[in-house]
């Protein structure tokens, strides 16, 4: 019974620091570029692992093996999620990331029934998926032309929330299991992130950044909060309950960006991109009710 409080009190606290985190975004657009927001909040996030590594008496990584595995982790799990979400909110609001964002318990699924070939998965997560998918069309509303949502920001956050489904099947697979320890593979993760993040500075340029207090203060926050102490909740989630129980905790990311960008930025979503939230949301909440199948694959993944 403990261990179930500390579980829900782990995606609870998890639910916060990334469902705040789409507002922070926005704030740090400010003063900031995408790409300086991802590469900031990465080394930040990093910064502090490593002091708790350190505090720990605890050693980084050492076999190739593992840290190849982290990289491609870093990449679909953290550079090129946040970078999207980054770009994406330069167009749509912080409400709306975290509406789109909720498809990933569904791209999760996807992924997994695509990596592992399992043909009863896919008929028992048929439902869901194609419930999610009118829901995902529900928010976009092409046929709104006037619509924000529908615009290429919002396809970057939907790509971003596809990278975190892929990220989870991998980290599920190839990282969880190894008796690493969680602050071990967090920090690398990050640290593979942040050098992914500095290797894309050359192609996308560094402009001058507005030094205020706001912008400043949300990429603090995002890095040392939502980066750092976020991916040790996001890892021991995945490490006790599986990869997508994990993404589970999008549930919640949602209602915390659109009540956080509604009372901060007074943001306000129209009625059809709540009803595709509340679609997608029923539609992994189906993915749940048919089991864990997807957390404990049937069959060798696909190579």
């Amino acid at each position: 019974m403990a261990s179930r409080y500390a579980g829900a009190l782990r995606v609870a606290a998890l639910a916060v620091l990334w469902g705040s985190g789409f507002l922070w975004i926005k704030i740090g657009l400010g003063g900031f570029s995408p790409i300086q927001i991802t590469a900031l909040r990465m080394a930040l996030g990093a910064a502090a692992l490593l002091v708790i590594l350190r505090l720990q008496h605890l050693r980084l990584p050492s076999d190739r093996g593992t840290w190849g595995h982290l990289l491609v982790a870093a990449l679909f799990g953290n550079t090129v999620p946040y970078l999207l979400f980054g770009i994406g909110e330069q167009t749509i609001s912080s409400a709306a990331a975290g509406v789109i964002n909720a498809s990933t318990p569904l791209w999760t699924v996807l992924f997994m029934v695509l990596a592992y070939r399992s043909g009863r998965s896919a008929r028992r997560n048929a439902w869901s998926l194609i419930l999610g998918f009118v829901g995902v069309l529900l928010i976009f509303s092409p046929w709104n032309l006037g619509a924000d949502i529908a615009s290429w920001g919002g396809v970057a956050c939907l790509a971003a929330a596809a990278s975190y489904g892929v990220s989870y099947v991998y980290i599920g697979h190839f990282l969880a299991k190894r008796e690493l320890g969680v602050i071990r593979m967090a920090a690398g993760q990050l640290i593979c992130a942040t050098a992914l993040s500095a290797a894309l500075v050359p192609f996308l340029g560094w402009p001058t950044p507005q030094l205020e207090s706001g912008p400043i203060l949300a990429v603090l926050v995002l890095g040392v909060l939502g980066t750092g102490l976020a991916y040790l909740l996001n890892y021991r989630i995945i490490t006790d309950d599986g990869p997508t129980a994990a993404s589970i905790v999008v549930y919640l990311l949602p209602v915390v960006s659109v009540l956080l960008g509604s009372l901060v930025l007074d943001e306000q979503l129209e009625l059809h991109v709540l009803a595709g939230m509340a679609v997608v949301l029923l539609a992994a909440g189906l993915r749940r009710s048919n089991g864990q199948a997807a957390s404990t694959p049937e069959t060798k993944p696909a190579t």
